[in-house]
């Protein structure tokens, strides 16, 4: 059957964790007149987050993260739009433009980051330690193996 196939299990999962973002009222409680960051948008601020001592460009972001330069760019932009980041242009190449993070933004990481602990012990109950182990191989092993097909 097609709903058993492992590729569509993956991607209802995935829909199931964006939604539960989207829905997540403790959150939208939280953060009062500032947008929820998508699962995207929230790698995307840790990733800033953890590199904040570095300049950070758009096209790491696409390497990082495996995007295409259009997807980066949109988010980019809902994010910069929405207060989240700024862009400014780059002192040594005009062509192009740091993306910074807003004191603001970093609040909303930690409670973000806060829900996506507590959801990922929901998600691994009643996994051991090795069958963790062998989820994230297998998962590394399908990421290596789509790079070679495309």
């Amino acid at each position: 059957m097609e709903e058993e196939r492992i590729i569509f299990q993956l991607k209802n999962l995935e829909k199931r964790i964006f939604r539960y973002f989207l829905q997540d009222q403790e959150l939208t409680e939280k953060v009062k007149g500032m947008p929820k960051p998508t699962p995207t948008q929230l790698q995307i601020i840790g990733y800033l987050i953890k590199h904040r001592d570095e300049d950070v460009y758009q096209k790491e972001l696409e390497k990082l993260f495996n995007l295409k330069r259009a997807t980066v760019s949109g988010v980019l932009q809902t994010m910069e739009k929405n207060g989240l980041i700024s862009r400014v242009v780059d002192h040594k190449d005009t062509r192009t433009k740091k993306i910074l993070l807003n004191e603001k933004t970093k609040e909303l990481f930690f409670i973000g980051k806060q829900r996506l602990d507590e959801l990922e012990k929901v998600l691994f109950e009643g996994f051991s330690k090795e069958d963790l182990c062998v989820l994230q191989e297998a998962l590394k092993q399908m990421q290596k193996n789509m790079e070679k097909f495309c």
